[in-house]
């Protein structure tokens, strides 16, 4: 909900020509709170264990909590009119998604992305746990999301041109071939440097929906339509790292770590103990590439990127 009602409080108080922009400012800042958690998650379960990490992650976020309390944004004087029906209007979230030609089908494929992406989420950590220690993975992580602040901080100062839809297809195939290729040795500098470069690209393809929709979406649909596609793109990565995790501890590492699987995959993914997640890392990024390329030859893109041309500027707030 908090992502949401920020994608929607960026249309209210950015102006359009901007919000590419401010959409990449609220990567950087994300990046910077990756950071943090990562570093101290990973020392605070080395060195404390998971019970008091659990206690300090519940005081930490009782904290964040009352700190929002505190603070203070100019409301309009009368509530916007709005056609939602009931508290729970998912008829009409589909409806908003459905008027926008093109609209549920770009969601369609942020959601495959993160079916993808639920690959990287379930076995990054398996593998990066074979290099490192716990405390050293978690400082890692903390390096890596300086990608983050990165990319966050090239959409601040030069924003997503004038096609944020292609620049979102050019990301996604771009983290395809990295996600290919920074496991085909076992090498910990290859792997900690696709990481980073992997997280330089992610705000590219979140701020640039979150531009897509804050400009051909009117504003009083915008809510529904950031939480329906939050709702159908957060359950996409999960559901693949629920599906992939027992594939690969049962079936594909331990073919790939027996004598004859380390003989086939050794011309191409090298050897070591982790070559069986390289191999699902290898498809998993091919798979990715072709996605993103097949997505510019379809009519869908094309719709979408005119409709986002011949809004007017002031479409997202004004209808």
């Amino acid at each position: 909900m908090r992502n949401i009602a920020l994608s929607t409080t960026v249309t209210i108080l950015i102006e359009p020509d901007r919000r590419a922009n401010a959409n990449g400012l609220v990567g950087m800042v994300q990046g910077l709170m990756f950071i943090v958690t990562s570093l101290l998650s990973g020392l605070s379960v080395g060195l404390l264990g998971m019970g008091w990490t659990i206690v300090v992650a519940l005081v930490l976020t009782a904290a964040a909590f009352a700190h929002l309390l505190t603070l203070r944004m100019p409301e309009e004087v009368r509530a916007a009119a709005t056609d939602a029906r009931g508290g729970f209007d998912l008829r009409g979230s589909f409806a908003a998604v459905l008027a926008i030609s093109g609209l549920f089908a770009l969601i369609l494929f942020s959601t495959f992305n993160n079916f993808i992406g639920g690959v990287y989420m379930a076995l990054m950590d398996p593998y990066g746990l074979e290099m490192f220690s716990v405390e050293m993975w978690g400082a890692v992580f903390a390096f890596g999301a300086t990608g983050f602040i990165i990319g966050g901080a090239l959409i601040g100062k030069f924003g997503l041109g004038a096609n944020p839809l292609r620049t979102l297809l050019l990301a996604v195939a771009a983290m395809g071939v990295l996600g290919a290729v920074f496991t085909l040795r076992e090498w910990a500098w290859l792997y900690v440097l696709g990481i980073w470069l992997y997280l330089v690209l992610v705000p590219f393809v979140e701020a640039a929906e979150q531009t897509v929709i804050q400009r051909v979406v009117p504003l009083p649909r915008q809510g529904r339509v950031f939480g329906f596609a939050m709702a159908f793109e957060s359950a996409a990565a999960p559901i693949t790292a629920f599906l992939i995790a027992p594939i690969a501890q049962f079936w594909i590492i331990p073919y790939a770590r027996s004598a004859e699987g380390a003989a086939v995959l050794a011309p191409l993914l090298g050897e070591g103990a982790s070559r069986g997640i390289a191999l699902v890392f290898l498809v998993a990024g091919i798979m990715m590439i072709i996605a993103a390329l097949l997505a510019f030859l379809t009519p869908v893109y094309r719709r979408v990127s005119a409709s986002y041309a011949e809004s007017p500027a002031e479409a997202g707030a004004a209808r």
